[in-house]
């Protein structure tokens, strides 16, 4: 959709040139003669920018612009003004202009204002809908995200936590399994009782048994006092066990028995205790190829696996970045005591594009040292980790500004047959084009005398 630019002048010749121009530029322009008419079309709610001239009969640009401002919808004001009143155009800027141009006006300078206001507005617009977001977020306690494979989970927490059955929450490492099971405790009826969590891949197989059933006094050495485990320590509420495809096959034996009897007995103890534990457990590995190599048994996972949630990683759900950005910037700057408003675009798009291998977990840590490198109010490219900027490098092609189509083409041609080391049959599918064309194109680029990008790797499938 087209920005909406309101012009305010009381001189025709000129609100004419400035909308014929600004057409140009592909903005949708409506003129007015005069303030009070400028008014009545801005409170039909749909301006983007509003280019006002200071000295107009009746409502002059000073009051206009105070209205405006008052309705506090963030709305850019760019102020026209003659040579002789210079000094008020400075004084309508400390009252929330945006920026303010001499008559007669620089079209070329106006351009450039008006793009630059109207993307500052966009991103501001944008970061308040994160917000707003995240705030929602915030209050039902949930993962961060609104990407159709995330509300697909979501939906799946909200069916499932008012129930008892057990959850094997899977995905890859950093991809937020933990906040998962905690949504799942907060939605449930146990949401007041204890929420139990236990890494078990961090604790050794002695350690485990004793940290998950508890132990007697004189169990064992340095056993100086009874200690209560967590299925005793979680009753009534929600154990929550992480990377459960880490233990071994003595506990797993126990844990069975405690989902099949609800009973169990501390280390080294004969009395029987009973608990009553909502179950979450998660993993980063595939459970079924595990009981294939007989490492973890097929009768407990079934008991785990009433309910399955896998929470997608992030290169699947794109769409949550700009969230996650936004949060996290907010998070760490406050923490640093920085005053950073946000990612400029190059940084956002280098954010978007790489892979993520280490999830979400990856990117808080991303954010956080861009924060702390940060020197202005926004995150640049150059804040990033040195790990992500390079790997972003790595894939992108490339393209100058200003180049012509023919060029970027032949650009994209080029690199994509360097990365392919010369072979022309899959740079031609990758490309969607014919492998005689591309023949054809590098020949007649060749015959332009540019070998700035020869390829000198002989296709090996080259027999046409």
């Amino acid at each position: 959709m087209k920005s909406k630019i309101l012009i305010a002048d009381d001189e025709k010749g000129i609100r004419e040139g400035l909308s014929e121009s600004l057409e140009t530029d592909g903005y949708d322009v409506v003129v007015t003669a005069d303030g009070e008419s400028a008014w009545k079309r801005y409170q039909k709610g749909d301006i983007d920018l509003a280019i006002i001239d200071l000295r107009m009969p009746g409502v002059n640009g000073d009051e206009l612009l105070k209205r405006i401002k008052a309705d506090s919808s963030g709305l850019p004001v760019i102020i026209l003004t003659g040579h002789g009143t210079v000094k008020d155009a400075v004084e309508a800027m400390r009252n929330g202009a945006w920026d303010f141009l001499t008559k007669p006006v620089d079209i070329d300078r106006l351009s450039i204002l008006v793009k630059r206001a109207l993307s500052n507005r966009e991103r501001r617009l944008e970061r308040q809908l994160l917000e707003e977001e995240l705030e929602r977020h915030r209050l039902n306690n949930t993962v961060i995200g609104s990407s159709e494979t995330l509300r697909r989970v979501f939906d799946t927490v909200e069916r499932v936590a008012p129930t008892k059955a057990s959850v094997l929450i899977t995905g890859e490492s950093g991809v937020g399994k933990e906040l998962i099971a905690d949504a799942i405790h907060r939605l449930s009826p146990r949401k007041d009782k204890p929420f139990i969590k236990v890494h078990c891949a961090a604790l050794a197989e002695s350690i485990l048994e004793s940290e998950l059933f508890g132990h007697e006094k004189g169990a064992f050495t340095g056993a100086a006092s009874l200690r209560r485990g967590k299925f005793e320590l979680a009753n009534e509420g929600t154990l929550f066990l992480d990377e459960i495809g880490e233990i071994d096959q003595n506990i797993q034996i126990k844990l069975l028995r405690v989902l099949q009897e609800r009973k169990f007995e501390r280390v080294g103890g004969e009395e029987t205790i009973e608990t009553n534990i909502r179950l979450v457990t998660a993993t980063n590995k595939d459970l079924k190829a595990e009981i294939e190599k007989r490492t973890f048994r097929e009768d407990l996972y079934y008991r785990l696996n009433v309910v399955t949630i896998f929470v997608p990683p992030l290169r699947e759900r794109k769409d949550d970045i700009p969230m996650l950005i936004s949060s996290f910037t907010k998070k760490f700057s406050e923490e640093n005591n920085k005053p950073i408003e946000g990612v400029d675009e190059e940084a956002r798009s280098c954010l978007f594009n790489y892979d993520w291998p280490g999830n979400v977990r990856e990117l808080r840590n991303c954010i956080e040292s861009a924060v702390v490198m940060c020197k202005g109010h926004f995150i640049t490219e150059e804040d990033l980790p040195p790990t992500i900027r390079n790997a972003i490098e790595s894939d992108w092609i490339r393209i100058p500004s200003g180049a012509t189509m023919e060029k970027a083409e032949e650009i994209i041609i080029r690199e994509t047959l360097a990365a392919q080391k010369g072979n022309k049959s899959i740079t031609a599918k990758i490309l969607n084009i014919g492998r005689k064309t591309i023949h054809r194109k590098l020949s007649n680029y060749e015959k332009t005398g540019d070998d700035a990008h020869k390829t000198v790797i002989e296709d090996p499938q080259d027999g046409d």
